[in-house]
């Protein structure tokens, strides 16, 4: 075959990287709502939560399904549905008229979601023959990513600022048809069907495990930890998780192929992806409730944290290329993980009554930078410890550990903050000195939407005088969410470092299979 064959169509590498950018646009732009949405629809409890996890949950639940079928049936027409399937999803929350409707387009949209996010990406390294192209084209392809949650805020701010959240989602709309478009016209088809098979037992219990973990986690705190629903959703997750261990096992052809992780590489990408992106997102998710329901300033105001979260990845590609090139993963990991957790523990140390946004120019900067080289080195690492056969598995696994600490990350620090908050307004509210009418009125709006509603209400209402000492709580609730991420991206660095050496290094820098050497653990 000629070199020219060889290379990566254009059309493909254009393709795939718009649709990666349109899937993160779409699961980035409500967090930069999230005031919006606390006006207007007055969500309670978690209900706040589940507008981004809504998406998030089809998108980790469906990854891997979707990593097979792009395999089995071909690439292209895995772009081209999940394109529309975000047409349809986006323009249904455009429409909506309460909080249920929009909770029925986000999942909607993060099924096309949860095609585009492994298709993408298989369709680009399906394309590719040596580590070192494969690594240039995955570098793009993560900048087209992260391209997305740069747009996403940008979007977020202007329509929310001088128009409504709607208009958002109409963007959406029109941004989805385009990729769709581009994939039909310009996108080569690739699959992998040679021992790929739809392994229905494996999809099944992975999907229930994982619904019933994230329904946990996200309800907690509302219903309590020790409800009926949420001990009966962790018991549901753990054994069908344990079901579909098994299950991926006996299969012929399995969903996921566990040996992959006895690779040392493989398996601390792995890890690092879940935990990692947990920081990451946990981080976003955290900034924008400080800046919209906490301190209520303005989408456009707001947008200004998620341009220093996402723009350095597009400013330092070409770092970040010769990087993957010239250094060892570990270090490019580890770097990018220290300075997220820097990141983390500086925001931590601001009062939540500083409405400067230059005060997040050094904390969020840091996270920003630091997920520009994380995010990159751990799809490489990833991809190139894997045969080129198997990269629509390694891809969609990947995708799907990603995505899974992406909808982590909102579910747990929320869930922690909020928790906190809510203890700690109770506490407070009970031994300040308020009249008893504001303490009954502030109780009762605080048992039906917690802190968060407080801290709404008008100044001049009864509970209105109960709204700085919820204030104070939810900025402290907040404050331990963000040690919660520094905490976890320094873990996953000191891992990065010591774990990634030997033969697990040696494979990610050449591309050396697992069936090209020993198996390390």
């Amino acid at each position: 075959m000629s070199t020219e064959a060889r290379k990566l169509p254009v059309g493909t590498l254009v393709a795939g990287c718009f649709a990666v950018c349109l899937a993160q646009i779409a699961l980035a732009m409500p967090a930069t709502l999230n005031g919006l949405f606390q006006e207007d629809l007055h969500p309670i409890g978690s209900q706040l939560t589940w507008i981004s996890d809504a998406f998030l949950l089809p998108v980790t639940v469906l990854e891997l399904t979707f990593g097979v079928l792009g395999d089995l049936f071909g690439r292209k027409r895995l772009l081209v549905g999940g394109g529309a399937l975000l047409v349809v999803g986006e323009a249904l929350a455009a429409a909506s008229n309460g909080i249920h409707m929009l909770w029925v387009g986000q999942a909607i949209a993060g099924l096309g979601a949860a095609a585009l996010f492994p298709t993408s990406l298989a369709v680009i390294a399906a394309g590719t023959h040596t580590a070192r192209d494969r690594a240039r084209t995955i570098t793009m392809w993560a900048a087209a990513l992260s391209s997305g949650g740069f747009i996403a805020p940008v979007l977020g701010g202007i329509t929310g600022n001088y128009g409504s959240w709607r208009w958002a989602f109409v963007v959406v709309t029109a941004l989805a048809l385009i990729s769709t478009v581009l994939s039909q016209l310009l996108a080569r088809n690739s699959s992998a069907p040679e021992g790929r098979s739809l392994d229905l037992a494996g999809q099944i219990t992975i999907g229930i495990g994982m619904f019933a973990l994230l329904y946990a986690v996200i309800q907690g705190p509302t219903d309590g930890w020790t409800a009926t629903p949420v001990v009966i959703a962790y018991v549901v997750a753990a054994v069908f998780i344990a079901l579909f261990v098994v299950a991926e096992n006996r299969a012929a052809s399995p969903l996921l192929r566990l040996d992959l992780f006895r690779n040392r590489a493989f398996a601390v990408a792995s890890f690092v992806a879940v935990v990692g992106m947990f920081s990451y997102l946990g981080t976003a998710y955290a900034t924008s409730i400080r800046l919209g329901p906490i301190q209520h300033q303005s989408p456009l105001r707001g947008s200004f944290a998620f341009i220093l979260l996402n723009a350095w990845t597009l400013l330092l590609m070409p770092l970040i290329s010769w990087l993957l090139e010239k250094v060892s993963p570990r270090w490019v990991l580890g770097t990018g993980l220290a300075l997220m957790a820097a990141g983390d523990f500086t925001a931590a140390t601001l009062s939540v009554h500083d409405r400067a946004l230059t005060s997040l120019i050094l904390p969020i900067g840091l996270v920003g930078i630091g997920f520009a080289l994380t995010v990159s080195s751990i799809t490489a690492t990833a991809v190139n410890t894997v045969e080129v056969h198997y990269a629509g598995m390694a891809s969609a696994s990947t995708s799907l550990l990603r995505d899974f600490g992406f909808t982590l990350g909102p579910a747990v620090i929320g869930a922690i903050a909020l928790s906190h908050a809510a203890d700690e307004f109770t506490r407070n509210l009970a031994a300040s000195p308020l009249g008893a009418q504001v303490k009954a009125s502030a109780g009762q709006v605080a048992a039906e939407g917690g802190p968060l509603a407080v801290n709404s209400v008008p100044p001049a209402s009864p509970p209105g005088g109960a709204a700085p000492l919820a204030l104070e709580a939810l900025g402290n609730g907040y404050t331990i969410g963000y040690i919660v991420c520094g905490v976890a991206a320094l873990a996953c660095c000191l891992l990065s470092v010591i774990a990634l050496r030997g033969k697990g290094e040696e494979a990610a820098e050449t591309g050396i299979t697992p069936s090209e050497q020993p198996a390390t653990v």
